[in-house]
C-alpha cells in the first residue's frame, strides 16, 4: 500500500507550474514503480488519452453550437465590404459572413473522428513526452498530429456554405483574376482559406484553454485518473 501511495504522489509532481524542473522526478518515480512491478508508463498513456478526449470534446461541442463563431470578412476585403454597405448591397456581406460562420461551426462538428483517430494512435512514448511538456503540450502535440487531416475535412464544408450564397462561382472568378494582376505583397482574398485557418486557430486554442483548466483542477475538469497524473503536486 505504501509503494502505492508513493506511485500516486510522484506523478502528482507532474502537475507542478514548473513542468521541466519536475521532469526527473517523473522519470525517477517511474524507475521506482517500474522496479516495484507498476506499468506506470501505461498508466500515464491513459491520463494522457483521457486529457486529450476530454478537452477536444469539450471544445468541438462549445464550437459546433450555432452563434460560436463570429468571423467578419479579412480585413483586404473590408473596404469592399464597406463600398458595398454604401451602395446598399448590404445583405450580400451579410450573406456571405454567415456562410462563413455556418461552415466554420460544422467544420468543427466533423473534426471528432480525426481526434478519435490521433488519440487512439498515440504512443505511450508520445503521451510521456506531454506529461514532461508544458501546460499546452498535449494540445501542439495534437494540432501536429491533425491539422492535415483536418483541413482536408474542413475545405469542402466550408465551399458548401460559402456556395449557398449564390454568387460563388463569381467570387472564385473574381479570386482568379486578382491572383493574376501584378501587384505585389497583394492582401489574401482567398475566403475558404481565411475561414479554414480561422476556425482551426479557433479550435486548437480553445483545446489549449481546456488543457490548462485540466491541468489546473483536474478532478474537477476530468476525472481521477487525470488527477493522478497532472493534478497539483508537491512541488
Amino acid at each position: 500500500m505504501k509503494k502505492c501511495w508513493l506511485l500516486v504522489g510522484l506523478l502528482g509532481l507532474a502537475g507542478c507550474q514548473n513542468m521541466e524542473a519536475v521532469s526527473p522526478w517523473v522519470d525517477v518515480g517511474n524507475q521506482i514503480a517500474k522496479n516495484a512491478g507498476y506499468d506506470t508508463d501505461s498508466r500515464l498513456a491513459r491520463g494522457v488519452k483521457d486529457v486529450l478526449n476530454t478537452s477536444t470534446d469539450r471544445a468541438s461541442a462549445q464550437l459546433s453550437q450555432t452563434g460560436a463563431f463570429h468571423l467578419q470578412l479579412p480585413a483586404a476585403a473590408r473596404p469592399v465590404a464597406d463600398s458595398l454597405r454604401q451602395f446598399g448591397f448590404g445583405s450580400y456581406v451579410d450573406q456571405l459572413e454567415t456562410a462563413m460562420n455556418r461552415g466554420a461551426e460544422q467544420a468543427v462538428a466533423e473534426a471528432a473522428p480525426v481526434f478519435k483517430q490521433a488519440i487512439t494512435g498515440m504512443t505511450v512514448t508520445d503521451a510521456l513526452g506531454i506529461v514532461r511538456g508544458g501546460n499546452t503540450a498535449a494540445t501542439d502535440y495534437f494540432r501536429g498530429q491533425t491539422e492535415s487531416a483536418l483541413r482536408q475535412r474542413y475545405q469542402p464544408i466550408v465551399e458548401a456554405n460559402l456556395r449557398k450564397t449564390g454568387f460563388y462561382d463569381q467570387y472564385k472568378s473574381m479570386l482568379a483574376v486578382y491572383d493574376k494582376l501584378p501587384i505585389a505583397n497583394k492582401p489574401n482574398m482567398d475566403l475558404e482559406r481565411y475561414v479554414v485557418d480561422s476556425s482551426m486557430t479557433t479550435l486548437f486554442s480553445r483545446i489549449g484553454q481546456e488543457e490548462a483548466l485540466i491541468r489546473k483542477d483536474p478532478v474537477a475538469r476530468g476525472s481521477v485518473l487525470i488527477g493522478q497524473v497532472f493534478g497539483p503536486g508537491q512541488g
